[in-house]
């Protein structure tokens, strides 16, 4: 059931995760007034910073109150120069998903008209859909005994997690066909034929793709495909991978459309949803004010589609398709960050979706 108000849970984190989320919560507020629903927010910390205060990137109450918030937006957490006792880095994005069984992490990678790409193609709209819970993290807490000689990590394949996956690849391929006119296609990106656990995994693929006969379905081996992705990314409708396997191609996805600075991404189980931009906390440019804001503002187009769903709101879907359209725009017209080839600022990129956003609904 739809309602008028929404309670959004910030998580800025570090480096250039506040400004990023400050410039995404500028274009939702305005997506709000324009469409004629309100969102209220919280913020809490969360990230490499509290850690070196607190000893924990995240709090136990942080981590129970952003489970009745609507919906979470997350900026970047973690800092290369911040690590746990084992060499790790600090990951309260990894312990959310844990917590909440975020199973899937949707990544779009769409190339904009007057993004720079280095590939050879024209029209490339791929959603790479990345499991997020087991495989090659499944051991992340397993004990660790020390040892300077061999370390080995546990990769798990379970056929409930496998299920929920793939039901859910098949149903966005099958609404992206519907919606968007694409090919209608999911493609599982495996190495079934050495590892045990990924023939399972594409034997339960099957399984599910069996029950969609409207939707056509592949796979390929994980290093074929990942070169596919760059010399044939046009081929590519829905994605989808084991967790480290779909980590490492969503970044190829997002790299063939111009870089992390434009990939969004939605980490959720049936009832939780994590929106937050592809690219880390890069803080080799924090403070600077020049971060590329549009992968978190797509985020947050993509945090109302997830409230449009939940709640069958459609004002959240036609102001998450007005804020695509505003950053499309923007990217085609400029101005633009230094990654993209330009020279503005954060605020100058945010300022113009802004206007975009406005100019269409006085339009429309």
């Amino acid at each position: 059931m739809s309602k008028s108000s929404y309670d959004i849970a910030l998580l800025p984190g570090d480096g250039i995760g506040p400004e990023v989320v400050d410039a995404a919560v500028t274009i939702l507020d305005a997506a709000a007034a324009a469409y004629g629903f309100s969102l209220s927010y919280t913020s809490y910390d969360a990230g490499a910073t509290l850690y070196q205060s607190t000893g924990v990137s995240i709090s136990a109450a942080t981590m129970e109150a952003i489970g009745s918030a609507d919906a979470i937006l997350l900026g970047a957490a973690g800092l290369p120069s911040v690590r746990k006792p084992d060499g790790t880095e600090i990951a309260p994005q990894i312990d959310i998903r844990e917590h909440y069984g975020l199973f899937a992490s949707l990544r779009p990678a769409r190339l904009f008209p007057g993004v720079p790409t280095r590939v050879q193609a024209e029209h490339i709209d791929m959603l790479v859909i990345r499991e997020t819970t087991e495989g090659l993290f499944a051991g992340r807490h397993d004990p660790l005994e020390p040892s300077d000689d061999a370390v080995s990590d546990r990769l798990t394949i379970t056929r409930a997690t496998s299920e929920r996956l793939f039901t859910l690849a098949f149903e966005q391929a099958t609404l992206r066909k519907a919606t968007q006119g694409t090919p209608g296609r999911v493609t599982l990106l495996d190495k079934a034929n050495v590892l045990r656990s990924n023939a399972f995994l594409r034997k339960i693929f099957d399984e599910i793709a069996a029950k969609y006969p409207d939707i056509a379905s592949d796979h390929l081996y994980i290093d074929a495909g990942s070169m596919m992705l760059v010399t044939n990314p046009e081929r590519f409708d829905v994605v989808v991978s084991e967790n480290v396997f779909g980590d490492i191609t969503s970044e190829i996805a997002a790299g063939v459309v111009g870089g992390l600075g434009v990939a969004p991404s939605g980490d959720v189980s049936l009832e939780h949803g994590v929106f937050q931009p592809c690219h880390g906390s890069a803080p080799d440019i924090a403070g600077q004010g020049n971060a590329n804001p549009v992968a978190t503002i797509l985020s947050g187009a993509m945090l109302l589609d997830w409230i449009a769903d939940r709640h069958d709101d459609t004002t959240c879907r036609t102001a998450a398709a007005a804020v695509r359209d505003a950053v499309a725009s923007v990217l085609a017209q400029g101005p633009k960050t230094p990654d993209l080839g330009g020279t503005a600022s954060t605020s100058e990129v945010t300022h113009a979706v802004a206007e975009a956003l406005s100019t269409s609904r006085v339009r429309a």
